[in-house]
């Protein structure tokens, strides 16, 4: 049985912050902007959204601390700042993290005795202020997922939030803005993309439509990632425009199927070790792909024929542009593992073959 639901709305192409300032006086009339440091301004981003704003009279003020990995702290902080300006809505420009801080703050802004941590409860009394969401990276997915991915700063731990309520009301998808990301970023994000579309290719929900936009995307990112390793090269923007689409329709795929086991323990390497995000990932694709190989012979199978080749050269492609080069011991690889002590991720669970935590910290020790 198929089961969908994924109701944000998506306007894609050149100029579309620039031609759809009507959709975002739709949303009201002042806005909390938030962006991370630079991005935003290297890529255009910025300036296009506070022209648009300006020309439809939205009022508007900018929150710009939004890091990679973007704390509770920070985005509870920016929730009391979108109540100062009375925002009507929240509007993130960057990447993931300034996406995924977007649909926290819309959270927080709308209910002031929320706490931080208290967002992971999933239970507050208003409906969270709309968002809308400028991509200035090809990865997440954020732009069409109703999923948030924030770090808790008493743990230190990455943590997602997920809903009907996390969804963004509009995002404005403008490839050319991915084109200022340099050679290590747009590798790692392309990586994150391609996680989400095999991830979710190879989990049991992923059926029907899904298993289409996996074969649509699939092909597009690995071609991408061929011409990063092969070149050591940025993309053209014709490459750009295949990358961004692509991680879109991966992020329609995991909004459905969820992700496998690279990403939980692809947090511990981020978390420990300031390893980005897409390329924590990528560093156990190896892994995952040979228990795909024993587990979904038949996918594995398609899976190389849709990119055009052998198991080992897509391993060999993944895992050089991943370039982890970081030894867990097996003391350390069974202090990460109790963090799924208590129960089983359900990442594990729909993983091929499923996962145990036994098998995750041999992982984690044979990296």
């Amino acid at each position: 049985m198929e089961n969908l639901y994924m109701p944000a709305r998506v306007i894609y192409g050149k100029n579309a912050v620039r031609e759809n300032a009507a959709v975002l006086k739709e949303l009201g009339g002042s806005c909390l902007i938030v962006t991370g440091g630079s991005s935003a301004k290297k890529s255009g981003a910025l300036d296009d959204v506070q022209s648009a704003l300006e020309s439809v009279n939205i009022k508007y003020a900018v929150f710009d601390r939004i890091s990679a990995n973007p704390l509770l702290s920070v985005c509870h902080e920016a929730g009391e700042e979108a109540r100062k300006i009375d925002a009507d809505f929240i509007l993130g420009i960057g990447g993931g993290s300034a996406l995924d801080s977007a649909k926290a703050i819309a959270i927080f802004a709308a209910n002031p005795g929320l706490a931080p941590a208290d967002i992971y409860k999933r239970v507050y009394d208003n409906a969270p202020l709309k968002v809308a969401l400028v991509g200035t990276t090809a990865g997440t997915g954020s732009e069409v997922t109703g999923v948030s991915v924030l770090t808790n700063d008493e743990t230190g731990r990455k943590k997602s939030i997920s809903g009907a309520d996390c969804y963004a009301a509009v995002s404005l998808c403008d490839y050319t803005y991915t084109c200022s990301m340099p050679y290590d970023i747009t590798v790692s994000t392309a990586l994150d993309a391609f996680a989400h579309a095999v991830e979710g290719y190879f989990t049991p929900k992923a059926t029907g439509i899904i298993d289409l936009w996996a074969e649509k995307c699939i092909p597009e990112i690995y071609n991408a990632l061929c011409f990063m390793y092969e070149t050591k090269t940025v993309p053209d923007e014709k490459l750009r425009d295949s990358l961004y689409k692509g991680s879109l329709y991966a992020g329609l795929v995991i909004n459905t199927c969820g992700t496998a086991f690279p990403h939980p323990l692809g947090y511990v390497l981020t978390e420990n070790y300031g390893v980005p995000h897409g390329k924590a990932c990528a560093a156990f694709f190896k892994a995952f792909f040979e228990r795909a190989q024993k587990f979904a012979p038949v996918k594995a199978e398609k899976l190389c024929s849709l990119c055009g080749a052998e198991s080992y050269e897509i391993i060999e492609v993944i895992s050089s542009l991943a370039d982890i080069h970081i030894k867990i011991s097996e003391e350390d690889a069974e202090n990460y593992s109790l963090r799924w002590a208590e129960s089983v991720p359900k990442n594990f669970i729909s993983s091929p073959g499923s996962l145990t935590r036994e098998e995750a910290k041999e992982i984690l020790a044979s990296l």
